[in-house]
């Protein structure tokens, strides 16, 4: 989609602090962090909601979640993490494509 800022970062129109990237997914540093470390892990396809899932995009999903357990060491957040999937405008979604939050590198409170 030629409006939506993370298409415009999978293309290279933008600017991202790459710490992972496959044929299916890319992961960047968030450019607003509220944790330590806050990371984005965002399927290429663009779509916007977990409603929009099909079996095909539920499995980049998928390998998406064991990547980032995968990657986890070595990005710092060997001590526990955090995943948030924002979903809808009254869930906090400021950008219109499914992505998933990684939040770690120190203590996360809850609530």
């Amino acid at each position: 989609m030629e409006t939506c800022v993370f298409c415009k970062i999978i293309a290279g129109e933008i600017p991202s602090a790459k710490v992972y990237e496959d044929e299916e997914i890319v992961v960047f540093k968030d450019i607003a962090p509220i944790a330590k470390i806050h990371l984005l892990a965002v399927p290429k396809e663009h779509y916007k909601t977990l409603a929009e899932l099909t079996d095909a995009r539920a499995g980049v999903l998928a390998r998406a979640l064991s990547t980032i357990g995968r990657l986890a060491p070595s990005l710092g957040l060997e001590g526990g993490y955090r995943l948030v999937v924002n979903q809808g405008e009254a869930a906090g979604q400021t950008v219109p494509h499914l992505h998933i939050h990684i939040l770690g590198g120190e203590p996360l409170a809850w609530g």
